[in-house]
């Protein structure tokens, strides 16, 4: 039990960032390199409302972090990305350039020794087979809340049916009146949003640095892939995937080895498969030669 307990906690925090990165990459068609730096700036936002507030600190902070981060995200959509948009190569390399920028702004800011976080409550709780630190199960449950959330918004209401219609024929949906421009910020928002509240969920369990949100960026893309570009399904069910093997091969072989095995399990997977185990329906599809 304990083995998939730490299994749906890793998952937790992948399958967060992923979905904004799936909703961006799906809908706009946008090779976000910045999207890490999200999840940083969720981790220090809880560090900086500890520092001022103390442990309890915690629940102002899970709050504050997606706000500050659809806030960003809203600054760099307007500002950067609105003015790239159809130009791929472009994109990719402004957005690295922000990823940059991000990166050394904290550094400045906070210095480069990693900062330490508290979690709000400590103990564990017996599970079948043991106990279970009782944060771990928080992350769980406020993730599996968050993207049933997210589920719900993409297939029971109207913006999820506008989103959908944008993903898979955007001029489709602007010729019958879809503000697909106003959709694009709203999506790319809630993507930041999200990135920034998997940063804060997952700052007490690792040291807050600069480079945090860097490690969970590669495996996010792949996890979009691998999982169908445009599906919010897919995208569940590929952090699922990768999460599980990458957890079980860490108790086998060293964690760095056991990331580098999933990547290249991905890229295998990708190649046989490369519509993904859920097709969606995104112009992002061409990038994989599938129109």
């Amino acid at each position: 039990m304990t083995t998939i307990l730490n299994i749906l906690s890793y998952v937790s925090i992948l399958a967060l960032v992923a979905l904004g990165l799936a909703v961006i990459f799906g809908m706009m068609d946008i090779v976000n390199l910045a999207h890490a730096e999200w999840v940083t700036i969720g981790a220090y936002t809880l560090a900086v409302a500890q520092s001022l507030g103390g442990p309890q600190a915690f629940w102002c902070a899970l709050l504050a972090a997606p706000a500050i981060g659809a806030t960003l995200g809203w600054c760099l959509e307007r500002l950067v990305i609105r003015l790239l948009y159809h130009r791929p190569l472009d994109t990719l390399l402004a957005t690295y350039a922000v990823s940059l920028i991000v990166q050394k702004a904290l550094e400045l800011i906070f210095g480069t020794q990693p900062m330490l976080v508290y979690t709000p409550f400590n103990g564990a709780l017996p599970v079948p087979g043991g106990n279970y630190p009782a944060y771990r199960l928080f992350v769980i449950g406020v993730a599996l809340t968050v993207t049933a959330g997210c589920c719900l918004l993409f297939a029971r209401t109207r913006f999820g049916t506008q989103l959908r219609a944008v993903i898979q024929h955007p001029a489709m949906a602007e010729a019958v009146g879809v503000d697909t421009r106003r959709l694009n910020r709203l999506a790319f928002c809630g993507g930041a949003a999200l990135a920034s509240l998997a940063g804060a969920l997952v700052a007490p369990m690792v040291s807050v640095e600069s480079h945090l949100g860097v490690a969970y960026l590669a495996k996010a893309f792949f996890v979009i892939v691998l999982g169908g570009i445009g599906s919010i399904i897919g995208s569940l069910l590929g952090s699922t995937l990768v999460g599980t093997v990458e957890t079980l091969l860490s108790y086998r072989v060293d964690p760095s080895l056991a990331s580098a095995m999933v990547l290249i399990l991905s890229i295998v997977l990708i190649r046989f498969r490369p519509q993904g185990l859920i097709p969606g329906f995104s112009a992002a599809h061409q990038l994989l030669g599938k129109g």
